[in-house]
């Protein structure tokens, strides 16, 4: 007979619920988390009516909502206490009935905002359960407002926060709303309510004030771009100085073509109507427009657009508005005086390096110039070439790595190719001369490209990048491909950037190389006084060592050292005050910059045109451009201030040089002072001077560290420089056992 008792006690160790089987010894533990499931339902079910009546209790009725104000302004202001902007100051609001407004405009916001606005109850289940999700992993509790939700927030609530609490309540009343409206109602009180930007309030008041229409005669173009405005009317404004309305309007016309409401060639031409359209706008109240709406569009990322529109908020500045209003002044009459350079547009910005805050910005040469794209601002863009504007981080570096500003390089010809199958790369100087040795404080001052793409080859893309990254130009970041992207080129302009991150890194040598970040706003309260936010000083963050930032700052003071390009008299000299400053214009003149800073200001100008067109070739770094500008809002920032030089560090320290090759003194030739940081001094005569019976000759010899076939050819540049310039100057030609002894190779010395 068959034995079946292991069957057996296999069948009893087991528990079928439907097609599943579990062990009889886990029957007991899913008991327990069905019935702690079931209690769990119960206590839901019994909870949500309580917190519903709990959070309902001081909620407005929903019948008073065609009657909301905007009572509540945000009010910015500079450091002194100058309102600069009112959010509604001057409020402009017309209340029009929903079959008075554009069939477009309603399809278009029900499109963006709520394509199951006639389905719905108030609100989504799915969108709330992404919020409970990005509010369970930590990513906030925005999104997932309905038209209901949003008239909500925006007429019935004064909680601006973004907070489990306000979000419960506006969820309660958008249900409320849709129980006593229509929902032709609701969209009829949320477009007569929602802020469409700066001080309009509705869609006949913005209607009014971007096309100069009613809301009645709105076009699908008009519709498209309007339907798009209230998710972010900071951001997607026209007058905020990007032209992000544009994909925003795009996407509006393509959810409407999806939702049936319009057809293929309508989405085209709506869409090429608004690409094509001038808006203007005009002044108003509005003080320092460039800055103000970028801190508007900082306070919209951080407090969200909702407070920034009605949440009355009270923004202190670091604005100084009368440096800015002096600021915007030059700019404009200088900008204006370049007509005949084609220079259209210019840029400055003032900061004080010790704590990063912006004092002054000015993006264009008139913000309201809407015609020529004025209010889109140059400040913050990062699409402008810095010429020659940052060689001082390059040599900042070279500083770090041994060399100092007696290190002599020769100033010639020089192919810069790594071998006869490369394009050849030969760039030349501002002057377009060669100057043969030159010292690099005189390179530096003088802005010399040749010696420049030297030492950046001596010292490496890689590290000079990361410097400036560390410095605050953001779009140096030494990645392979940025590395790859721009070779020996980044010194002369190879990489853009922006006025902004280059005042950030003009900041860190004015505070002997700490770097403080750009900072735009000190306090903000709600209306009620609460402190929302408070900016905290700041010890900042080393990226230099202070002596090799003093280096860079004592050569850009030096007005004797750049007189070879700039002479004793140009913009660049600011009487009675001793200022480091640095121009940079690019080779086809697209951009001409300005840097100039004391330990108290910096100071940053660029000019040039906003669609990247060559300006007139006759521009010059030191004589026109940039630098007048440039001088004129520095001597208004310093006037009545006293004198500030940098600080020299006790490890650096001033001796005599021989002034022609910068070693020792050598003979009686002449000699300078330079300063060195201690262990890099010369401690002997430079190696260039040789003799041979009786007969002093000059050795010139440097090594190529770029080309990889075996060639040198930067010793071809300086023979055919010496060739050219002193072929019967016989110390110049030494004999060949003297330039090429054996077992030798060229290397440069620190």
């Amino acid at each position: 007979m068959a034995d079946y008792s292991g069957f057996r006690r296999r069948r009893s160790s087991q528990f079928r619920i439907g097609f599943i089987h579990l062990p009889f010894s886990n029957v007991r533990f899913w008991s327990k988390v069905t019935k702690y499931f079931f209690f769990l339902l119960l206590a839901l079910v019994i909870a949500t009516p309580l917190l519903f009546l709990w959070y309902s209790r001081d909620l407005p009725a929903p019948g008073t909502l065609v009657n909301a104000k905007y009572s509540d302004a945000t009010h910015i202001y500079d450091r002194n206490g100058i309102l600069l902007y009112s959010v509604y100051q001057d409020e402009n609001r017309t209340y029009v009935k929903l079959g008075e407004i554009s069939k477009y405009l309603q399809e278009g916001t029900i499109s963006i905002e709520d394509k199951d606005f006639y389905k719905n109850i108030g609100f989504s289940p799915i969108a709330y359960l992404r919020v409970v999700k990005n509010f369970v992993t930590g990513n906030g509790l925005g999104g997932g407002s309905t038209i209901s939700q949003q008239l909500a927030k925006i007429v019935g609530l004064n909680d601006s926060s973004r907070t489990l609490s306000r979000k419960i309540k506006e969820l309660i009343l958008a249900i409320q709303i849709n129980q006593i409206y229509s929902k032709d109602q609701i969209l009829e009180m949320y477009l007569n309510n929602i802020p469409y930007g700066g001080s309009s309030v509705g869609i006949e008041a913005a209607a009014e004030t971007y096309f100069g229409v009613h809301a009645s005669d709105l076009d699908i173009g008009e519709a498209a771009f309007l339907a798009g405005l209230p998710q972010s009317p900071t951001t997607y404004s026209p007058f905020s100085g990007n032209k992000y309305y544009l994909d925003r309007t795009q996407a509006v016309l393509t959810q409407m073509l999806n939702d049936g409401y319009i057809t293929q060639k309508q989405a085209t031409d709506g869409m090429a109507e608004i690409k094509n359209y001038t808006f203007s706008q005009k002044e108003g109240g509005i003080k320092a427009p460039h800055f103000v709406m970028y801190v508007k569009k900082l306070l919209a990322d951080q407090f969200g657009e909702q407070a920034v529109e009605t949440g009355g908020l009270q923004v202190t500045t670091t604005l100084d508005y009368n440096i800015e209003q002096q600021a915007e002044k030059i700019v404009n009459t200088e900008v204006a005086g370049l007509k005949d350079y084609h220079v259209t547009n210019g840029a400055a910005m003032v900061t004080d390096p010790k704590t990063g805050e912006i004092l002054a910005m000015v993006g264009s040469e008139d913000y309201f110039d809407t015609a020529n794209d004025g209010n889109f601002n140059v400040a913050i863009s990062d699409n402008r070439q810095p010429g020659s504007s940052l060689k001082p981080i390059m040599y900042a570096v070279a500083f770090e790595h041994g060399y100092t500003p007696a290190t002599t390089v020769m100033d010639v010809s020089t192919n810069f190719q790594a071998t006869d199958k490369d394009t050849p790369y030969t760039p030349v100087n501002y002057d377009g001369k060669f100057h043969g040795p030159i010292q690099l404080r005189f390179a530096l001052a003088n802005s010399m490209n040749i010696p420049a793409v030297k030492m950046l080859a001596r010292v490496g893309i890689q590290p000079v990048m990361q410097q400036a990254y560390n410095m605050g130009i953001t779009n140096w970041q030494p990645t392979q491909a940025n590395i790859s992207d721009v070779g020996l080129s980044l010194v002369l302009g190879g990489r853009s950037t922006s006025l902004y991150d280059e005042m950030t890194a003009y900041g860190s040598f004015a505070t002997e190389g700490v770097r403080h970040d750009l900072v735009s706003i000190k306090k903000v309260t709600d209306n009620n006084g609460n402190v929302l936010f408070q900016e905290q000083p700041s010890q900042g963050t080393r990226v230099l060592p202070a002596d090799v930032s003093f280096l860079i700052s004592h050569i850009l003071l030096d007005n004797n050292a750049r007189s070879m390009e700039f002479g004793l008299n140009s913009w660049l000299v600011v009487p009675g005050k001793t200022v480091s400053v640095k121009t940079g214009t690019t080779d086809d003149k697209r951009d001409n910059w300005t840097f100039g800073y004391t330990p108290s200001y910096v100071v940053g100008v660029w000019v040039g045109n906003n669609d990247n067109s060559p300006m007139n070739q006759a521009i010059s770094s030191g004589e026109t451009g940039a630098s007048p500008i440039w001088e004129k809002i520095m001597s208004f920032v310093l006037k009545g201030k006293p004198d500030e030089s940098p600080a020299k560090p006790d490890d650096v320290t001033a001796m005599q040089i021989d002034a022609f090759a910068g070693g020792l003194p050598h003979g009686g030739e002449p000699t300078r002072s330079e300063y060195f940081i201690n262990g890099t001094q010369p401690t002997s005569e430079s190696p260039i001077y040789q003799s041979e019976n009786g007969q002093e000759y000059y050795v010139w010899k440097e090594a190529d560290p770029v080309s990889t076939d075996g060639k040198n050819r930067w010793q071809d540049g300086i023979n055919a420089w010496i060739q050219q310039n002193h072929s019967g100057d016989k110390p110049w030609n030494p004999p060949s056992d003297l330039l090429n002894p054996p077992n030798s190779t060229p290397t440069p010395t620190p």
